[in-house]
This record gives structure tokens, sequence and C-alpha cells, in this order.
């Protein structure tokens, strides 16, 4: 390991002495948030395979219904219809911490029903009514998918960064801190050694 550039002097030392205690310090309380930024994270990570499995079953379940009233269904009849909203909602977009990052978190209000179905029931099937039903109940778990699956990414990206650090400083900087204060510790020894030497000498010429 290649060590710092610095005048071997006892100022020196008490500096560098300093700067590895200090990143010490640090690489022991990175380690322990990238630990628990790893567990959070575990934990969420099986809330959103959970979510998307279940969005995934039941919007399988919408389109299966969608695509059974659109076979039945002339083309313009069944494209006025489903255009048309059942439900107008408004989302609230704020921030929460989770270990430091700031993530998404988002809520829906005002929700808004229209009365009935967006359309006769004499112009389309049974089943585009279940389809719409059923798509009005999945929203507010298609948003808390999006919500969980953004989470997921800022916390990698975080882990991720945090992970560099933690080795930057494991790899490189504390050992290169390391190597530095040897280097001046010899250099000091060495140089009292010589200093003591010639001390002898001149007590022995005296």
């Amino acid at each position: 390991m290649a060590r710092l550039n610095v005048n071997p002097t006892r100022m020196e030392l008490k500096k560098l002495k300093g700067r590895l205690a200090t990143a010490v310090r640090g690489h022991k309380l990175l380690k322990d948030k990238s630990d628990e930024m790893i567990r959070r994270f575990s934990v969420i990570i099986r809330t959103a395979k959970q979510l998307r499995e279940d969005v995934e079953q039941e919007l399988s379940n919408v389109l299966r219904l969608f695509t059974i009233a659109r076979s039945v269904t002339p083309p313009e009849e069944a494209e006025t219809a489903f255009s048309m909203p059942s439900v107008a909602v408004t989302a609230e977009c704020e921030t929460e911490s989770v270990m430091g990052v700031d993530v998404p978190k988002v809520r829906l209000v005002n929700e808004k029903r229209a009365e009935g179905l967006p359309y006769a029931y004499s112009e389309i099937t049974g089943e585009a009514d279940y389809s719409v039903e059923k798509a009005s109940i999945l929203l507010p778990k298609m948003v808390q998918l999006a919500q969980t699956e953004k989470t997921v990414r800022m916390l990698a990206e975080e882990i991720e960064r945090n992970k560099r650090r933690v080795n930057a400083l494991e790899y490189v900087m504390i050992p290169q801190l390391e190597e530095t204060i040897k280097y001046i510790k010899d250099k000091l020894d060495e140089n009292e050694r010589a200093a003591v030497v010639r001390l002898m000498k001149v007590k022995s010429k005296a």
C-alpha cells in the first residue's frame, strides 16, 4: 500500500493519528448504517415482491374480463364505454426518510366515484361491469406498488454508494494512514537513534 507523501515529523504524526481515529470511527458508523439499511431493504423488497404478485394476479383478472367484454361488444361501443372514467382521484406526493434516504410517499385523496357505471347496462356485457369495478379497486394497490418499488431502487443505490465508501475507507484510506504512521514512527526512531549515537561520540571525545 502506497503511503502518503508527508514530512516525517511529530506534528505530522499527531495529525495522521487523529485522521486515522476519525477514519476508523467513520468506517464503523458507515458499516453499521450499511448493515441496518440492508436489513430494512430486505423487509421492503419482500413487501414489494408480495405486492407485485398480488397486483399482477388481480390485473390479469381485470384484463381477462376486459378482453371478454371487448370480444362480444362492437369496437365503437367498447371504446366509448371504456374511455369514460368511473373514478377520479388526487394524489398527494410527499417524502419520508428511510435511513437518511428521502423516499416517495404517495397518498390518494379526494376520491370521487361516478354514480353507477360510466355506460348504460344495455350497451355492454356484465364482464365489463366486473372489470371496471375491479380496476377501480386495484388502483390504490398499484400506486402503493409503484411507491414501494421506487423506494427499493433508491435504497439499493444508496446501499451501493455506502458500500463504496466503506470499501474506500477499509481498503484504501485506513491502510494508507497506517502505513504512513508506521513510516513516520520508523523515521523518528531512526533519527532518535542517530542522535543518541552522535551524543555518545561527542561524550567519548570529551
